[in-house]
């Protein structure tokens, strides 16, 4: 059995380095590859076989894509067609589909009554009167796609929000950006729950260690194992399960005595649940993707 694993990082990321690892321990091949290195030929010939680097290459048996919010539209052309030649995606190209675009995640959160911060799309000129009546501040600024906590930002007051908005107009007059109410009992702090194969395997407490309003571990913050309770759980699954994901990220915000879904990540990093807790997150992905396949190592044992 052979895998690919989807990335656009030059230096392998430590998640990608981790499941090539798992894999190889479990007899499968695992390679690194970008996307854009994929090219699409559509022709009755060679239905088992891609162009990589103008190489003809037997295609994998699954694929992880490991490039969540920053997928372009050639990438998702790349899955969708090797989906169309029998290859297993974990994530489909659907359900990264259905998380890249934080509004489009929000409407689904929303029609199914799952719990989450009062969410608006901002069209160009905007008039934050509305905003304030609407919503009120302070106020979570976000882009439609990002990850790690970029592209979010923190307005306190009705002022700070309309320099930020006159900054952006300065830049691009067409910019995309969702507006989210900030939940204050979050503060600093937020849940990450991984979910995969329909399973919380790991959830953690991440705590901001310098004041910042984002919790995110690759922007300093600190994290420890924390127990799962019914609704935590519940969240997790009903909104992986609802968005089609194998693999998920769920971020919960604290919210008096219950939580709201911040965001959710088909490709979550998972070094900050390895470091924190005594969760193996490569190894659970590896037994998930072998259970879907129905792969069996019969590799005799070692001095046979």
């Amino acid at each position: 059995m052979k895998g690919w694993i989807f990335t656009t990082q030059d230096n392998p990321s430590y998640e990608t380095k981790r499941l090539i690892e798992c894999f190889a321990k479990e007899g499968i091949e695992c390679f690194a590859i970008h996307p854009n290195h994929v090219d699409i030929f559509i022709s009755k010939e060679n239905k088992r076989s891609v162009l990589v680097e103008n190489e003809h290459t037997t295609i994998p048996d699954f694929v992880i894509p490991r490039v969540g919010s920053s997928t372009t539209y050639y990438q998702k052309a790349v899955f969708r067609h090797l989906e169309r030649m029998g290859v297993l995606f974990i994530n489909s190209s659907d359900a990264i589909d259905n998380v890249k675009d934080k509004l489009y995640t929000m409407q689904i959160l929303s029609q199914n009554n799952i719990p989450h911060p009062k969410t608006m799309l901002v069209k160009n000129p905007i008039d934050s009167s509305y905003v304030e009546r609407n919503i009120g501040f302070p106020i979570v600024v976000k882009s439609l796609s990002g990850t790690h906590g970029k592209g979010v930002y923190l307005s306190e007051k009705k002022s700070n929000f309309e320099q930020l908005v006159e900054m952006m107009e300065q830049f691009n007059d067409r910019f995309n950006i969702i507006l989210q109410e900030f939940v204050s009992d979050s503060f600093g702090r937020d849940l990450r729950i991984i979910v995969v194969g329909g399973k919380v395997i790991g959830a953690m407490k991440r705590e901001s260690s310098d004041g910042d309003f984002r919790a995110n571990i690759t922007r300093g913050g600190e994290a420890k194992p924390v127990e799962l309770d019914e609704q935590m759980e519940y969240l997790a699954l009903e909104s992986t399960k609802l968005l089609g994901l194998d693999i998920g990220g769920v971020d919960l915000l604290y919210d008096n005595d219950g939580y709201k879904i911040c965001e959710i990540n088909s490709s979550p990093g998972f070094n900050g649940m390895e470091k924190y807790t005594d969760i193996t997150v490569a190894e659970q992905i590896v037994m998930y993707v072998k259970n879907k396949i129905g792969y069996n190592d019969n590799r005799e044992p070692s001095g046979v």
